[in-house]
């Protein structure tokens, strides 16, 4: 790692968390994942159903979920009101969205269309909407944020290097707040690339998770009480070196571990790892709620900092194989209390914010490119 990176990647620490959402059935927020979902989250309402206007037709199930937990991130962090008027200047936030199997249903609708009648089959409202950026480029659409724009697909860690890319967008200078956004959709698409059931237990994760990432500058400018902190971040070939190098830049207890998804048949987190976590109490996210892939990570550190209200402990959030042998890539990320504890005085906000011009930059990693 060069000088530069190794400045922005500790000065990312300097991040905060000010905002929460969440679309899943069942659940009226975010403060549901700390608990077992209600026996009939999955047949509960649609979170989907909140979303009204024009404009819905032809946007994904993994956008729709997704628009609904930016929302109520958005609204959280007090950066728009309740009837969605921007509280700051767009090129302000960025977006930054992970998602391993967002749009494979459209992908393969597409295909199967082309392959029964060639390319004069699709719809011009269809071919852009098979572009893998597209949740985080509607995302931005809907709400104004003209920052820097990504987009992840890069398996298990997806979700936590997502948060990570948003803690270095705002090191660099690039945005002074970031919009992190996992979401996984549970359709006959993605179950037939995953493999999966369609009734298997616990399935496939069917939902999205919000955060709005934000300097601590920003937050004290704007008197929001932060309700979290990032630490450190590590990503490594094996699971246990990324915890492991984690805790070796942090040191003290853990007081919750949210655990990587398991190998099949693994009904509990390997030995090995429990021991490079210290032995903190389990949070298995993806055992309740399914397998999120993608959005595993992202849904990890929402739950991270609803445990963290009125704690000091701070808490170790994980993803990859699970598997402390296996051979493929794997990332820990330390959330700790805020740094802010109390707001300072009340800054007087301006009844209209004029929005300056900004460079945009669409990038990508990989194969691509809410209240509490």
């Amino acid at each position: 790692m060069g000088e530069r990176a190794r400045a922005l990647s500790g000065s990312a620490e300097g991040v905060v968390i000010t905002g929460l959402g969440t679309a899943i059935r069942g659940l009226a927020g975010p403060g549901g994942l700390l608990g077992p979902p209600p026996p009939d989250h999955r047949t509960a309402p649609d979170p989907v159903s909140r979303l009204t206007g024009r404009g819905l037709r032809y946007k994904d199930r993994a956008t729709r979920l997704a628009l609904v937990a930016a929302r109520d991130a958005l609204t959280d962090a007090a950066l728009i009101d309740h009837a969605g008027t921007p509280a700051v200047p767009g090129g302000s936030t960025g977006v930054v969205v992970s998602t391993n199997h967002g749009n494979a249903d459209t992908v393969c609708e597409t295909v199967s269309a082309i392959a029964a009648g060639t390319y004069l089959a699709t719809s011009p409202m269809m071919l852009p909407a098979t572009s893998s950026n597209v949740v985080a480029s509607w995302v931005a659409i809907t709400h104004g944020l003209r920052g820097a724009n990504l987009t992840l697909c890069n398996g298990p860690t997806s979700g936590l290097d997502a948060v990570h890319w948003g803690r270095l967008l705002i090191a660099a200078g690039r945005v002074e707040r970031v919009l992190v956004i996992g979401v996984e959709p549970d359709n006959a698409a993605v179950r037939h690339v995953t493999a999966t059931p369609a009734d298997a237990a616990p399935g496939l994760f069917d939902g999205a998770a919000a955060l709005v990432l934000e300097s601590a500058a920003s937050a004290a400018a704007r008197a929001v009480r932060p309700l979290a902190a990032t630490g450190p971040y590590a990503r490594r070939a094996r699971h246990a070196d990324a915890v492991a190098e984690v805790r070796s830049r942090r040191a003290g207890p853990v007081g919750l571990w949210c655990v990587p998804e398991h190998p099949e048949g693994l009904q509990a987190p390997a030995p090995a790892l429990g021991a490079a976590a210290g032995g903190a109490p389990v949070h298995d996210l993806a055992a309740l709620y399914g397998s999120a892939s993608g959005a595993l990570g992202v849904l990890q550190t929402v739950a991270a900092t609803v445990w963290l209200a009125d704690r000091a402990v701070p808490v170790l959030a994980s993803a990859g194989t699970g598997d402390a042998g296996a051979d493929d890539a794997a990332a820990a990320l330390l959330l700790t209390p805020p740094v802010h504890p109390h707001p300072p005085a009340p800054v007087p906000v301006p009844d209209s914010v004029s929005d300056s011009a900004s460079a945009s930059v669409s990038a990508s990693a990989s194969a691509s490119g809410g209240g509490r």
